[in-house]
């Protein structure tokens, strides 16, 4: 089986890892839609929140939710990559795998 991400070929999957990995691609692609939801949620409650002119304090712990939300988003979306394209991209483009982790590292820990 061939993986395409955008429009270039990544890897060619052995037989062995195709139903490991679907299975865990299917269980992070559920855990970061959940935390969709949850974020979608909590961005229309800091919008009621917002409109009703209620207390900064409570608006700021709402967004500080919604923020660690995403960080989680962030790593099940991490995961996913780790686990279902890292593997057959480190042997084939080494050096591009290493150049995106770290380009995605660097805009992770940018000071805000």
């Amino acid at each position: 089986m061939i993986l395409l991400l955008d429009r270039q070929v990544i890897g060619v999957y052995s037989t062995d890892m195709d139903q490991k990995q679907s299975r865990n691609k299917q269980r992070l692609t559920q855990q970061a839609l959940r935390r969709l939801r949850i974020i979608k949620g909590q961005v229309e409650g800091l919008a009621r929140l917002i409109e009703g002119d209620e207390y900064c304090i409570e608006i700021l712990n709402q967004s500080l939710a919604i923020q660690n939300s995403l960080k989680s988003l962030d790593a099940l979306i991490l995961e996913r990559h780790l686990i279902t394209h890292l593997p057959n991209q480190f042997r084939l483009e080494p050096e591009r795998a290493v150049r995106e982790l770290l380009k995605v590292f660097r805009r992770a820990h940018k000071g805000g």
